[in-house]
């Protein structure tokens, strides 16, 4: 079987207000694709789809209650970049729109550099630079296999 994740979905409470937040805090910009205040997608590097949908229209495609959706459930995002003095600028750039700083940029013990961000809704992302990885001509991250 193949390793693939295909489409990642946050339940958010306004769907315009993260929409603006994700357009002007990490550059995102939403494909053709997307229905005007139904659900956004962002096409992402790797085939990877990002999708932001009402809260309560999740709640109710999964059939539970709004409250049974819970916080983070341990989850956590990555956005990597590629310097440290761009996680720095991220994470201005979010709080700036009303992200919640978890965590400031700093040199952390796998010998990489992050911080993280609760975005509108509670959800955890992390920002890093991995000097163990890079980008490929396609922007795709690129974990260097260890030798």
């Amino acid at each position: 079987m193949q390793q693939n994740l295909h489409i990642i979905t946050l339940g958010v409470k306004d769907l315009a207000r993260s929409l603006d937040f994700y357009a002007k805090g990490l550059g995102w910009k939403k494909s053709l694709d997307s229905k005007e205040g139904e659900i956004a997608f962002f096409s992402l590097s790797g085939g990877m789809v990002f999708s932001l949908y009402p809260r309560a229209d999740l709640a109710k495609d999964i059939g539970v209650t709004d409250a049974e959706i819970g916080g983070t459930g341990g989850i956590t995002l990555a956005h990597n970049v590629k310097s440290e003095r761009e996680v720095d600028e991220v994470l201005k750039r979010v709080v700036e729109l009303g992200a919640e700083l978890v965590k400031p940029g700093q040199k952390v013990f796998w010998g990489g550099y992050s911080g993280y961000f609760k975005d509108l809704d509670g959800h955890l992302f992390e920002v890093a630079y991995n000097p163990f990885a890079g980008f490929d001509e396609r922007n795709n991250l690129v974990i260097k296999d260890p030798e």
